[in-house]
């Protein structure tokens, strides 16, 4: 049963807590390059990134003139088998995350991460980033049978952590967030660093932009949303499987 009095933070993995751009972009690159293409310029593959991996592989065919020529199907085993190596070798979390996540913690929030990276490659790296102890769920992009920007997963979410959706919020950093957020009816605020996309963080209407998660608990409390239930503690670690 959903409990009125707590609230929760769902919080976006790459772009915001983790800037994953380097491991996945040197997976395209190694992707493109067994399939016999020159890599993509890193900008380019950014700019595909928040919409789940099919969108990413597809789109990067496409820019790459292979979408004729090569199965999707095919395409996405070779960048599964490649990311799967990158994966948490050359991104990192952003700074603030860890505090940012840790203060909302102390004060009370319950926290998920949901994002559209599959749980087989989000779960091992908020393990190898140390973030995965400061969250009681993971909604990853194969958790549920939508992804973002449905509103189901952020929807999921707050079920897994026995919060009433009007308890939540979410922090994101592109236009996918806001529109899951807008969609499932809760507020949405955006990190200016992430992957916003061409028109950066300030084009996106959302409910307000933050520099650092450190700002986080001072805006959400300053927006009714500082949760009733007492602080609890830190816990050691969370089952993401």
């Amino acid at each position: 049963m959903a409990d009125r009095q707590s609230k929760a933070v769902l919080v976006d993995l790459d772009g915001t807590m983790i800037d994953t751009a380097p491991d996945i972009a040197e997976a395209v690159s190694r992707m493109l390059d067994e399939l016999g293409t020159a890599p993509l310029p890193f900008r380019t593959v950014v700019g595909f990134i928040g919409k789940g991996v099919p969108n990413l592989v597809r789109r990067s065919l496409e820019t790459a003139a292979l979408d004729q020529r090569v199965a999707i199907e095919h395409a996405l085993a070779v960048f599964h088998r490649h990311y799967a190596e990158t994966n948490g070798r050359h991104g990192h979390a952003f700074p603030g995350v860890a505090a940012g996540l840790g203060a909302l913690r102390q004060r009370g929030y319950r926290l998920a991460c949901v994002t559209n990276k599959p749980e087989a490659l989000a779960a091992p790296l908020l393990e190898m980033t140390g973030l995965a102890g400061y969250l009681d769920a993971l909604v990853a992009g194969d958790s549920i049978a939508q992804m973002k920007p449905a509103p189901e997963p952020l929807w999921h979410a707050c079920r897994l952590l026995g919060v009433e959706t009007e308890g939540g919020a979410l922090i994101g950093d592109s236009p996918v967030d806001v529109a899951a957020a807008r969609a499932a009816g809760l507020p949405v605020f955006i990190v200016r660093y992430g992957y916003a996309g061409p028109r950066g963080a300030g084009a996106l209407a959302c409910d307000g932009l933050i520099d650092s998660l450190e700002e986080a608990p001072a805006l959400l409390a300053g927006r009714s949303l500082e949760p009733k239930a007492e602080a609890i503690a830190l816990p050691g670690s969370v089952n993401l499987a």
